[in-house]
C-alpha cells in the first residue's frame, strides 16, 4: 500500500508539475485563453437550460430564448435584425450569447448589468417574446415539474420572475468556447496557426485592432464610438449608450463585440449591415483606425479571426415537463 500510496503521489506530482509548465507557457499577449467553465450548481443549470429553451414563456408559445440566440449557430440567428412576436423585426442585430459571462454589460447599449438582468428584458418586450412577467410566473406556476425543480434548486415552491432569470443566467455562465486554435497557440503550441494566420495576428495587434478587442473574449469590456475617423452611416435608429445614459457624447457608442467565434456570427455590427467578415475588417480599418486594407491583409486577418472559434458547447436538448390543465394556453396569432 505503501508503494501504491508513493506511485500514486509521483504522479499527481508529475501531473501538478506538467500543468504549471504548460501554463508558464501562456504567452504575453493582449488576448489571454477562455478557460473551461465548471459549475458548482448542476441541478440550477438544468432548470436554466429548460427554461433557455422554453417557447411557453413567449405569448405566442412558439419563440425561446434559443430563437435569436441559436446555440447550434454560433449563438445567434444570423439575421441582420431579429424577428419576435407577430413577425415584429427588432432594431438590432442578436449579439452573440456564446462568452457573454465575460462582457462588461450586456446589450449593445449596456442597459443591463448583468446576465440575469438581461435575462429579464427579452421575455416581456413587445418586439420580442411579448409575455408579461406575471403571465410567464403564472404558466410556469401551473406546470407540476417546474414547481418541484424550482424547489429542489432554490428552497420554494413560490416561482418569481428573479428565480426565472437567476437560473437561466446560471446556464448562460455556462456557454464559454475554450481551446480554439488561437487559445492552444497562447499556451506554447507553435503549430496550431499557420504563416496567414500569424500574420494576420500581427497585423491585428500592429494596426491597433487590440486596443478595444482585448482580453479572454477579445471584446466585450468597453464601449466605443462607432465610426472614430470616418462617421458610420446607418439607417439604423438605434443611438447605442445614449439611450442609456442620456449624455449625447454618448450617441453611436456601442459595446465592443467579442471576436470569439467571429465565423459564426454573421452579419456584423449593431444593424446587421456588414453581411461578411472581409466587409467587417475593411469598414473597421477605415472607421476606426483610418486604414485602407489591402486584400491580403483583409485576407489575413480574416484568417487569423477564424482561429477564434473555440469548442462549442454541447447541449443535450432537455424535455420539458408538460403542461398542466390549468397551464394558460398560448395563442401565436394574437
Amino acid at each position: 500500500m505503501k508503494f501504491k500510496a508513493l506511485g500514486v503521489a509521483v504522479a499527481f506530482a508529475l501531473t501538478t508539475a506538467g500543468t504549471a509548465a504548460w501554463a508558464a507557457k501562456v504567452r504575453d499577449e493582449p488576448i489571454q485563453p477562455i478557460e473551461p467553465y465548471k459549475t458548482s450548481n448542476p441541478a440550477k443549470v438544468e432548470l436554466g437550460k429548460k427554461l433557455w429553451f422554453e417557447p411557453r414563456l413567449s405569448l405566442s408559445g412558439i419563440i425561446s430564448c434559443n430563437t435569436c440566440h441559436n446555440l447550434s449557430r454560433g449563438g445567434t440567428d444570423n439575421l441582420k435584425t431579429s424577428i419576435g412576436h407577430g413577425w415584429k423585426a427588432g432594431p438590432v442585430n442578436a449579439p452573440t450569447v456564446l462568452n457573454s459571462s465575460l462582457a462588461l454589460a450586456q446589450f449593445w447599449d449596456g442597459r443591463a448589468a448583468n446576465l440575469q438582468e438581461q435575462a429579464a428584458g427579452p421575455i416581456q418586450a413587445d418586439i420580442e417574446m411579448n409575455m408579461p412577467h406575471a403571465l410567464a410566473v403564472e404558466v410556469l406556476q401551473s406546470i407540476p415539474g417546474y414547481v418541484n425543480e424550482f424547489k429542489a434548486v432554490f428552497g420554494t415552491d413560490k416561482i418569481d420572475v428573479s428565480l426565472i432569470t437567476a437560473a437561466i443566467a446560471e446556464f448562460e455562465e455556462t456557454l464559454v468556447t475554450p481551446n480554439s486554435r488561437f487559445d492552444k497557440w497562447l499556451k506554447g503550441d507553435d503549430k496550431a496557426l499557420n504563416a496567414k494566420e500569424l500574420a494576420g495576428w500581427e497585423l491585428f495587434k500592429g494596426a491597433g485592432c487590440v486596443a478595444c478587442h482585448n482580453g479572454p473574449a477579445a471584446g466585450g469590456t468597453s464601449f466605443q464610438r462607432m465610426g472614430l475617423v470616418e462617421p458610420y452611416q446607418s439607417t439604423s435608429p438605434v443611438e447605442g449608450r445614449a439611450a442609456v445614459t442620456g449624455v449625447d457624447a454618448d450617441r453611436f457608442n456601442f459595446k465592443v463585440p467579442t471576436l470569439r467565434n467571429v465565423e459564426m456570427t454573421y452579419p456584423y455590427f449593431h444593424d446587421g449591415e456588414a453581411a461578411t467578415l472581409e466587409q467587417a475588417v475593411d469598414i473597421m480599418g477605415r472607421l476606426q483606425l483610418g486604414r485602407k486594407f489591402s486584400e491580403e491583409e483583409v485576407g489575413n486577418i480574416v484568417a487569423f479571426l477564424k482561429t477564434l472559434t473555440g469548442e462549442q458547447p454541447q447541449i443535450t436538448m432537455p424535455i420539458l415537463p408538460p403542461s398542466s390543465n390549468a397551464t394558460p394556453r398560448p395563442d401565436p396569432f394574437q
